[in-house]
């Protein structure tokens, strides 16, 4: 890359950065299969599903993550430090026709993201290490990536597959999921494979996500109490490397 081109990518990014970020609250829980049913049938009566999920109110989820030759944000993730970021790709019901690309901010407790839409054949590019496409693309994300691939090695590590019941409430911008059978690709970044082989890493545990604005209404709170269940960190991400 000649010196004028980093400067211009460069340039497109702190721009990037300088675009108001919608930081969220959200607190995870890990819950048994019994903890699941009684929350489950709860939910379901108070709230109404997402209406991009099917008839029962779930949808697949299919991520790529990316990360560095040292596993940085496996490594942050862990360490517990306090700005980190993740890069992912992701689509929805094996659905390739809508991928977006990811790049999610955990900062002082809260979350956030950016996000930009890719192609399938944008997508097989990438996997292939043709990044061109991202440097000429003009996007602020896709130039971070871009450049993160290239100067920090950034690249596809781990395929994350669950399916997701989600469960949305107007006051306070809340959005409850459900997510379970969680699934890893074993190491492989074949993500656009429907036949790819999956194997189920949750051992029949799921995870109860709250994400909220600036308030969580009190019907919320209650209606997500589970006895001896804690707020705590939990990465999908984390536990399937662990099958890498």
């Amino acid at each position: 890359m000649m010196p004028m081109e980093k400067t211009a990518t460069a340039d497109m990014m702190i721009k990037a950065e300088k675009k108001p970020l919608r930081l969220r609250h959200e607190r995870k829980h890990v819950i048994n299969p019994q903890d699941d049913l009684e929350l489950s049938g709860r939910l379901r009566r108070l709230f109404s599903h997402d209406k991009h999920a099917d008839s029962h109110g779930i949808y697949r989820v299919s991520s790529l993550y990316f990360d560095t030759p040292y596993d940085k944000a496996l490594r942050q993730k862990a360490d517990g430090v306090d700005r980190r970021e993740k890069f992912r790709l992701r689509f929805y019901n094996g659905d390739t026709s809508f991928i977006r690309l990811e790049k999610k901010i955990k900062m002082n407790g809260l979350c956030g993201k950016y996000s930009a839409r890719l192609t399938a054949g944008q997508t097989e590019l990438l996997l292939k290490g043709e990044l061109d496409f991202l440097k000429n693309s003009g996007d602020p994300l896709l130039l971070e990536l871009y450049s993160k691939m290239q100067g920090q090695l950034l690249a596809p590590k781990t395929i994350v597959t669950y399916d997701r019941e989600a469960f949305l409430y107007g006051p306070g911008n809340v959005r409850i999921t459900i997510d379970r059978n969680l699934r890893t690709g074993l190491g492989s970044t074949d993500f656009l494979n429907p036949e790819l082989f999956h194997v189920g890493v949750s051992d029949g545990m799921a995870v109860l996500e709250v994400k909220y604005d600036q308030f969580l209404p009190e019907l919320v709170r209650m209606a997500v109490q589970t006895p001896n269940r804690q707020t705590a960190p939990f990465s999908k991400y984390a536990v399937c490397r662990k099958y890498d």
